[in-house]
């Protein structure tokens, strides 16, 4: 029987001892594999090319390309890796173009390390490491009425290219509910909600549910 390939992550932190704790709590998880080590956004793209990591772990702030730009050069390539942003989230307001550009989360660099392990593992695996909560809290950061008029008439166009379910389940999604909230609310399947979400990310050509819920707010759905 052929064992699951393991996950491989490339590691982007400029503080020495971070990458260090960091190698030492994934290196040691099951089916994790450290593949390189860089200590800025401009080493980024050519590790990624040599060592084709499933999930990139990147800090955001970096003296020469910070993770935030690091992170849009990445995500602008063919099937590009994942992307975990380190930061604080108490004092990182840049998270947001972050998770716009389509990172697939972040973590608190003082999470506890099985935490830590399980959002690389999840990410892996097509899911976003932003609890409903978070992104309520998130939506609560942005949400001031609406945001600059060509932002908002663009995002307003974009969701009109959903169906009634379609836009029902992408609001339920900006308030941060959980499948099995959506589920419950609009008298679905969760398998059914699932394939909505599928579907409205295809349609909106977005990465992941985040991005869903950022355009909603951005529309003024909310």
């Amino acid at each position: 029987m052929t064992e699951p390939a393991s996950i491989r992550v490339l590691l982007v932190d400029d503080d020495p001892l971070v990458r260090s704790g960091l190698r030492l709590m994934l290196g040691g998880a099951s089916g994790l594999e450290i593949v390189a080590e860089a200590a800025d956004g401009a080493e980024v793209e050519p590790l990624v090319d040599a060592h084709a990591p499933d999930v990139v772990l990147m800090d955001i702030r970096m003296p020469t390309v910070d993770g935030l730009a690091a992170t849009e050069a990445l995500r602008r390539r063919p099937r590009p890796p994942e992307v975990v942003m380190l930061t604080t989230f108490n004092t990182d307001d840049h998270v947001l173009r972050a998770l716009r550009a389509g990172a697939a989360g972040f973590v608190l660099k003082h999470t506890p390390p099985p935490q830590i392990v399980e959002a690389v593992r999840k990410v892996a695996a097509g899911e976003p490491v932003l609890s409903p909560a978070v992104v309520r809290q998130l939506i609560a950061q942005v949400a001031d009425g609406s945001g600059p008029g060509d932002r908002a008439a663009l995002a307003r166009r974009r969701l009109a290219l959903l169906g009634e379910r379609e836009r029902e389940v992408a609001v339920a999604v900006g308030r941060g509910q959980s499948n099995a909230e959506i589920a419950a609310l609009l008298y679905l399947s969760v398998p059914t909600v699932k394939a909505h979400v599928s579907r409205i990310l295809t349609k909106l050509d977005l990465n992941n549910r985040v991005q869903i819920a950022l355009l909603v707010n951005d529309a003024g759905e909310l």
